[in-house]
């Protein structure tokens, strides 16, 4: 069936055929070609397998594609082919431990797998009124995550660092350790060196046996960029409508915002923001909003995004802290002393930890916090030795129980942890400031 489906493809649209008269930076213009947004169509090269591309706007009587593939060899007047009208790609659970590129093609090497399904890449988001609340906790195998900053099952959170701060390193964590039924990765404009380092240093087997991995490289066009992210979003909605509860990771979504940036400028977009067109932040909603808990499963999502000069506030940061239900910041001063993973844990926050937790869990959390918070008010104090033992009983207790609680917050790339004993770890921790106070 999935052949046939291929073949009346390859026939239905024929007859559409315009001609290529303009290539500006990483669009072609095209004439006599009256086809929708979103359409896929082939350019014609002589002697060369043809270039996939995608329709992204009109301009007068002309419409503009964007090419998903290098456009060597395309001359003046080479034939446009309409090749189909909706943009969909092909899934099914052959995809599980595969690794494929944003057309859902696989680039490790094995053969192609059985795929009878198919859905949408423009997917939307679930209907606000019928999704349920979100009352379940969602288990990292982070301790710092577990214990005081708690996710919920369908939970959207963030992933804010700069660059070389840790997050592939924690992302790889994350999808070793969390409790979720299939893993889908998306790697946006990673280096090429990198993909193979994250799939056998941080993902491992293992993560890659219950794992779907999209890749679109730096080099790639960046239609192709954009097209990764919805791709793997649409991949974790199809198994999130199988019942199955999925992580989606997203490495990052910045490149996929400046990505969006490139295919908007070259479209004809004005520059707004830093030069971020407006489609840009039409777009990061559309995204995000996809994942979340549904009536058949969840799609509890990680974002990670790779903050400009380590401005917290830059336009894509500011954005999407709006969008998600949390955040969480990694610090690059913690990363310089070796505190891995390097999680500022007053700087973030889960939104959603009050309606997963118990009372006694908030309870302790906030006390570890407000300990961590008194010793960074004080810490230019103790540095320089002003600070003398006994002028303040609250303080007292953060400076004895500074290291016990960074050695909570501190986790090795190996190191098991689960949700339960990250509650019994803090619990004690808890109780030992209880203690001191005494």
């Amino acid at each position: 069936m999935p052949d046939l489906i291929d073949q009346l493809d390859d026939v239905m649209p024929t007859a559409i055929v315009g001609r290529l008269v303009r290539t500006v930076g990483a669009t072609a213009s095209v004439a006599g070609f009256r086809v929708p947004l979103g359409a896929i169509a082939h350019i014609d090269r002589p002697n060369r397998p043809p270039v996939p591309a995608e329709v992204v706007g009109f301009r007068d009587d002309l419409t503009l594609v964007c090419p998903l593939a290098d456009m060597d060899g395309v001359r003046h007047g080479s034939p446009v082919r309409l090749r189909r009208t909706s943009n969909w790609l092909r899934v099914g659970p052959g995809l599980l431990g595969r690794v494929i590129d944003a057309c859902g093609q696989p680039i490790d090497g094995k053969p192609a797998s059985a795929l009878t399904d198919r859905v949408p890449l423009a997917g939307h988001a679930p209907d606000p009124v019928a999704r349920p609340r979100i009352a379940e906790p969602f288990s990292t195998g982070i301790r710092a995550l577990d214990g005081l900053l708690t996710c919920g099952k369908g939970q959207r959170m963030g992933i804010f660092a700069g660059s070389g701060v840790g997050k592939s390193v924690l992302l790889g964590m994350l999808a070793r350790r969390a409790t979720a039924g299939v893993n889908v990765i998306a790697l946006i404009g990673e280096r090429g060196r990198e993909v193979n380092e994250f799939l056998q240093r941080d993902l491992t087997e293992a993560g890659l046996a219950k794992s779907v991995v999209v890749v679109a490289t730096s080099d790639q066009p960046a239609l192709v960029r954009t097209r990764a992210a919805f791709a793997a979003t649409a991949i974790a909605e199809y198994f999130r409508d199988q019942g199955i509860d999925v992580l989606l990771l997203m490495d990052s979504v910045t490149r996929f915002a400046l990505a969006r940036r490139e295919v908007g400028l070259a479209a004809g977009e004005p520059p707004t923001t830093r030069g971020y067109t407006p489609s840009v932040f039409a777009q990061l909603p559309k995204l995000v909003e996809r994942a979340g808990l549904s009536q058949r499963g969840s799609i509890t999502a990680f974002y990670s995004v790779l903050v400009e000069a380590d401005d917290p506030n830059e336009p894509i940061s500011d954005a999407l802290r709006g969008l998600l239900d949390g955040h969480t910041w990694l610090a690059r001063k913690l990363a310089s002393r070796g505190h891995y993973p390097a999680i500022d844990v007053l700087e973030s926050l889960s939104r959603l930890m009050p309606e997963v937790t118990t009372a006694e869990h908030r309870a302790a959390a906030t006390a570890i916090r407000e300990l961590l918070a008194v010793y960074r008010d004080h810490e230019d104090l103790i540095s320089i030795g002003a600070y003398r033992r006994g002028g303040n009983a609250k303080l007292d207790r953060a400076v004895e129980l500074l290291e016990p609680i960074q050695e909570f917050l501190r986790q090795g790339v190996d190191e098991a942890c689960t949700i339960e004993s990250a509650r019994a770890a803090l619990s004690e921790l808890w109780k030992s400031a209880t203690c001191l106070g005494e």
